[in-house]
């Protein structure tokens, strides 16, 4: 239950049958509306006309009268959708409305775009498409930049083209779906396959759909069919489905925080195990790394619900009892973009809730990671109040040490608790009498994937990528030498 964000989730669907669309985007998107809260949006094409519609917050229940009234109007059988949490731009209202996707552009031809991921070399493609259109500005979403290059590609050749220079010329993450004028349904993921995107198929094979995760495709009792690899445009329009792997990456670097934190514990990511089996792996390796655990902690305590899983784990294996004392306030929603910091504050304290139950129990609170401490000190002193002795913090995702230029809501390295202090350090600054972090090579072998095709940026300061590389290694030399750090250095020069 971390106190940051990651941007955004996809949703698009194709019917060779041409019926409607609409109903499959949108329980795509509910079952993937944790990774977006800022915005939510749809798209669709119809005899080269766009229509659209996007707003603020999470997307509402399928009885509100706007989702009612977009089942009526949404009638096309090709559309993709978007929920967007915002980690590039201003998190102003005026900017979040700006930036909402799915995002429209041009005008003889035209195009509508979403994706999941972020964009680092943004200075530089500024500069490249200046000329494309007015509004390039440095505050707005890299969703544009995405779009205008994507755009001027199609108008000098055709689309296969026009995304292979995507791939080519832009670095970062970004796993796309989009929308033709001549209503041709297109996906496609960067050579690194940083972001997750998987495609499925209905019962009848008519209709086809590609989703973050895949849940968005189990909810619409989809057959998960495969992951878009790596550098992979997958094309679906009324002569067929077109597959092709444009770009091969030297290597693969698929976001690790997706496993202990973003994804839900039903999906299957890049083609591997549940979430959840492999977050139950995650609290064996915790309880075995510390052998004196059953003798320090009377109970285990989860943080729901993304510390559940590893709470069961290690239960397994120490025999300690879990006991389910902390609860979340379901309907209790951050909306961090309209509230003040006091509001915010408690917001996010009025998340979960405590029983009485740990009264003078020593117990191991399992919890996906820390990255501010804010969150975890906010809850350790909830769990003081209700009476707990002794409390142990376990993380399942290893220590944080330098932000995230790939779509993580960690832009510095002073805000990250973890790069700045040890582990007794944080214990004291967040008032636990222990921290432990699950180590890097538990996390990995829990994974099931190698080491060298996840991307552990955060963990280790090695990125995938060259510019992110740079950047990072200025941002800690400025850091180091105690300037004071406004964000990303793209961000601010």
């Amino acid at each position: 239950m971390g106190s940051f964000g990651e941007s955004c989730g996809v949703f698009g669907a194709f019917d060779f049958e041409g019926k409607a669309v609409f109903s499959h985007l949108y329980w795509g998107l509910i079952a993937q509306n944790h990774r977006g809260h800022h915005s939510y949006g749809f798209a669709e094409v119809r005899e080269g006309e766009f229509t659209s519609y996007r707003s603020l917050g999470l997307l509402p229940p399928v009885r509100h009268p706007v989702i009612r009234r977009l089942f009526r109007n949404f009638r096309s059988h090709v559309g993709v959708g978007h929920v967007r949490y915002a980690t590039s731009g201003r998190s102003t209202r005026y900017w979040l409305i700006r930036d909402m996707q799915p995002f429209l552009v041009g005008r003889e031809e035209k195009i509508a775009l979403a994706f999941n991921g972020n964009l680092v070399n943004v200075k530089e493609l500024r500069e490249e498409l200046k000329g494309e259109a007015r509004g390039l500005s440095p505050s707005s979403s890299d969703i544009e930049l995405l779009s205008r290059k994507l755009l001027r590609g199609m108008r000098n050749s055709d689309l296969v083209s026009a995304v292979e220079g995507c791939m080519r010329g832009i670095e970062g993450a970004f796993s796309v779906v989009g929308l033709t004028q001549r209503g041709e349904f297109f996906a496609f993921r960067d050579p690194l396959g940083i972001k997750p995107l998987c495609y499925g198929c209905s019962p009848d094979n008519q209709t086809f759909a590609v989703s973050s995760e895949s849940a968005g495709l189990d909810i619409n009792e989809f057959r998960y069919e495969s992951e878009v690899q790596p550098g992979e445009l997958l094309i679906w329009s009324g002569e067929g489905m077109r597959r092709e792997r444009i770009v091969r990456g030297e290597r693969r670097a698929f976001c690790s925080f997706e496993f202990a934190y973003f994804a839900r514990p039903d999906s299957v990511l890049d083609g591997g195990k549940p979430v959840y089996k492999v977050r139950e792996e995650f609290g064996r390796n915790l309880a075995r790394e510390d052998p004196d655990l059953p003798k320090r902690v009377d109970l285990i305590v989860s943080i729901p619900s993304t510390g559940d899983d590893a709470a069961y784990g290690m239960h397994e294996v120490t025999g300690i009892p879990w006991e389910r004392a902390v609860r979340r306030h379901r309907y209790v929603v951050d909306r961090a973009f309209i509230s003040s910091s006091e509001e915010r504050e408690k917001i996010i304290s009025r998340k979960i809730n405590v029983t009485e139950t740990l009264r003078g129990k020593r117990i191991a609170v399992v919890e996906d990671s820390i990255v501010r401490g804010d969150t975890s000190r906010r809850v350790i002193r909830k769990l003081r109040m209700a009476g707990a002795k002794e409390i142990h913090f376990y993380f399942t995702f290893p220590r944080i040490l330098s932000p995230c230029f790939y779509g993580i809501d960690m832009a510095t390295f002073g805000e990250l608790i973890g790069s700045t202090h040890t582990e007794e350090e944080i214990a004291h600054l967040i008032g636990a009498d222990s921290v432990h972090y699950q180590s890097l090579e538990g996390f990995v072998r829990a994974t099931g994937m190698r080491r060298e095709d996840l991307c552990l940026g955060c963990l280790t300061g090695q990125y995938p990528t060259p510019l992110a590389q740079r950047i990072a290694d200025e941002m800690r030399r400025r850091f180091q030498a105690g300037e004071v750090e406004r964000g990303r250095v793209y961000e601010v020069e």
